[in-house]
């Protein structure tokens, strides 16, 4: 897909299921479930997804980095989530003719395992190293304390053997707030789902995309009261959609889902009092 200058292609590692009655919060069954299938644990199927970008200036650019191999070996982590991997984000790299050693700059919506699982992997000794030896990585700095003082409301989502490597090699680019990180390539703090939750904002040549990261993570959340039970400050997510679907909709925009499985981007429309994906 181009915009404008850019290009921007959606990967994925693969799947995996959370919750339905977390994913959509106070909203009823009887209304999620017009939209969602769930298997007998009541669990929604999801896509592990990521975004590469090619920069005009030549970089490549990976917005989340998926879950990597590091939990194929943990039966009772597969099993919770019931992940499935047939194609990893590196199968999906491939496709376009890129290794690891090719990004430049990776980009985490957030650090909960299933967006920041794939910044590194373990190494020969089992120790985890930068899964991008050439990249520097983004993070929000509200997020990065967070992550490294989760609290029992975020814990399980958070793994030091993730990104804890990152900030000994040096690697690690903490932001706050709006960060231009290429000209045209900007990362935005949504809050909401965590205080440092961040999407991706591309603008070039008159059009825009923005990723949504966990903020609107499927077509199916795109409502305004869909928010996840997830979400640590929900009404921040309330209020972050309205203005980015204020932008959305005036400047047409392309809004990129990290865990659709079906529909990874879409325009934003407004008709009857309801925004919907078209």
């Amino acid at each position: 897909m181009k915009i404008g200058r850019f290009e921007a292609h959606l990967l994925s590692d693969g799947f995996f299921r959370l919750d339905g009655g977390a994913m959509f919060g106070v909203v009823p069954k009887s209304l999620w479930c017009r939209h969602e299938d769930v298997d007998s644990s009541n669990r929604v199927l999801l896509e592990l997804g990521s975004l590469l970008i090619k920069t005009p200036s030549g970089k490549n650019v990976l917005v989340d980095a998926g879950l990597s191999s590091k939990y194929d070996k943990d039966p009772k982590f597969l099993s919770i989530y019931a992940v499935e991997r047939k194609k990893t984000l590196r199968d999906s790299l491939k496709e376009h003719g890129l290794a690891p050693a090719d990004i430049h700059l990776v980009i985490n919506t957030h650090l909960h395992f299933d967006h920041a699982g794939g910044d590194t992997e373990f190494d020969a000794a089992g120790k985890p190293v930068p899964a991008y030896p050439n990249a520097r990585y983004v993070v929000q700095k509200l997020e990065w304390e967070d992550a490294n003082h989760p609290h029992e409301r975020n814990a399980a989502s958070y793994f030091d053997m993730n990104y804890a490597v990152l900030h000994e090699k040096k690697v690690l680019e903490l932001v706050d707030g709006e960060a231009e990180l290429e000209p045209g390539l900007k990362a935005v703090r949504t809050g909401g789902h965590g205080r440092g939750h961040q999407g991706v904002l591309i603008e070039s040549e008159g059009q825009a995309a923005f990723y949504l990261g966990d903020t609107v993570p499927t077509r199916a959340h795109i409502p305004l009261p869909y928010i996840m039970a997830y979400d640590l400050y929900p009404l921040d997510t309330l209020d972050f959609k309205r203005k980015l679907y204020e932008r959305a909709l005036k400047g047409g925009w392309t809004l990129f889902f990290d865990h659709d499985r079906s529909l990874r981007s879409a325009k934003l429309a407004f008709t009857d009092g309801r925004y919907k994906a078209v």
